[in-house]
């Protein structure tokens, strides 16, 4: 077996030793090392999950209960992102050489939410949540929100791509906006699939009534049925959102469903269907016309894909010959999410100290603590590692042999000879442009420090 990312002995000491951070902390040296092994961790637990390898990063984040942790630190830089990153951007003192800490402070987000939808796959890092998990429903339904909400102002186009694809020189701040919208869009993709999970899993009383009655969950998802945010229509051809970039889909696979519609429609599934979630939430006239419109989606080509949506099929039929019943009234004790609010409680009246306290102490780095952080960085993404954990060697994108060279623009693309990848160009031209703008950041900040 190849070496690992990060070994099984050190992967235990990493997450023993995980811990929540205070917000002034954000940026800091402590926060970026922990910031680097949650990197790592990411990395190896998408490695185990597809190539079905004993999953020691999920197992050893459930027997030390870190699943809350991981939650409160995502939840940390979104209210960092809120409070914090507008009050830095309007410093005076605040004049960064680079974007490279902020840039790695945004991802960061996007790291954990990554790691948390590869584990919550499994039912036991649900249960490990604990409490945790309805601050982890709230964060879902923000995304959410915000993605449906998105998807209708900007036609369901990533927020940035237009600047992404102007010609004007932008400055670095101009920049990391850019990259900071498309992280945004990216992570919000990321929550519908951690919600279709604990959709799958939780048993919890308060979680089931948080999604159902406090947020109204299903009809946030016929919200998402409807205007299909990683679906878009450019210069006449259909694009859909796969794997990280946007895909242009041949006429003949436009009705063939992504991953992102199967984790809606079978959140929607678990939420009307399930004894549990039926029995809590209130079919009114309002919440029944919402439901209803997702009898126009239901088609034979979309049930063949997904078999199990006959059932709720049948349920759409049943409930359009339903009179509403009367309000449900049940008492209930219901826990309250508490890591946002704990966030904000503790934080309240200090936000431009901590930005100031920030400014000076983690964002403006000497040039050789960046360089050093930089060079770490660069050993935790480096793609000669990462394929020596691939399960079978690189293959040629055009013949599909054996392959030794790489596309030196985007690095994702192999190819057995010259000839090969001379044909491949009109076809990979688009996605090599994507790939090479999603890896230039690091790259570009590297050279600043080198």
């Amino acid at each position: 077996m190849e070496t690992p990312v990060i070994l099984p002995f050190e992967a235990e000491s990493v997450i023993q030793c995980m811990q929540i951070s205070p917000l002034k902390d954000v940026g800091s040296a402590s926060w970026s090392r922990q910031h680097e092994y949650i990197e790592k961790l990411n990395m190896q637990a998408i490695i185990n999950a597809s190539t079905m390898h004993d999953e020691y990063v999920k197992d050893l984040l459930v027997s030390y209960r870190k699943v809350p942790v991981l939650v409160h630190e995502m939840i940390l830089i979104e209210v960092w992102k809120q409070k914090i990153f507008p009050i830095l951007c309007q410093l005076e003192d605040f004049n960064p050489k680079n974007t490279f800490h902020l840039y790695m402070v945004l991802h960061h987000e996007a790291t954990i939410i990554n790691l948390l939808e590869t584990i919550m796959f499994h039912q036991d890092s649900c249960e490990a949540g604990e409490d945790s998990i309805l601050d982890l429903v709230d964060y879902c339904h923000r995304k959410l929100t915000l993605l449906a909400s998105k998807a209708i102002r900007e036609g369901a186009a990533t927020p940035g791509q237009q600047k992404l694809e102007e010609k004007t020189p932008v400055s670095a701040m101009q920049e990391l906006e850019t990259q900071r919208a498309a992280l945004e869009f990216e992570i919000s993709l990321k929550a519908v699939s951690v919600l279709r999970y604990i959709t799958d899993h939780t048993r919890s009383i308060s979680v089931i009534n948080r999604m159902l009655c406090t947020h109204n969950m299903p009809c946030v998802l016929v919200q998402l049925i409807d205007c299909c945010p990683w679906r878009r229509f450019k210069q006449g051809a259909l694009e859909k959102y796969i794997d990280g970039r946007w895909q242009k889909i041949p006429t003949e696979d436009s009705l063939k469903i992504t991953k992102l519609d199967g984790q809606v429609w079978i959140s929607l599934f678990n939420l009307l269907l399930k004894e549990d979630c039926q029995r809590k939430y209130d079919f009114n006239n309002f919440n029944k016309s919402q439901i209803l419109k997702l009898r126009s989606f239901l088609t034979e080509v979309l049930i063949d894909q997904l078999p199990n949506l006959v059932e709720l099929q049948r349920f759409l039929a049943h409930l359009a010959v339903t009179d509403p019943g009367p309000p449900k009234k049940e008492l209930i004790l219901e826990q309250l999410p508490e890591i946002w609010n704990h966030i904000i409680r503790e934080n309240s009246g200090k936000w431009k100290g901590i930005a100031k306290h920030q400014v000076k102490e983690a964002f403006n780095p000497s040039d050789s603590d960046l360089k050093i952080q930089a060079q770490r960085l660069a050993q935790t993404y480096n793609l000669d590692i990462m394929e020596t954990l691939l399960p079978e060697k690189p293959k040629c994108g055009l013949c599909g042999q054996h392959a030794a060279k790489r596309c030196s623009k985007c690095q994702g693309e192999w190819y057995c000879n010259r000839e090969c990848q001379v044909k491949h160009w009109p076809k990979h031209k688009k996605v090599c442009q994507l790939m090479a703008e999603a890896t230039g950041k690091i790259q570009k900040d590297l050279q600043m420090v080198d």
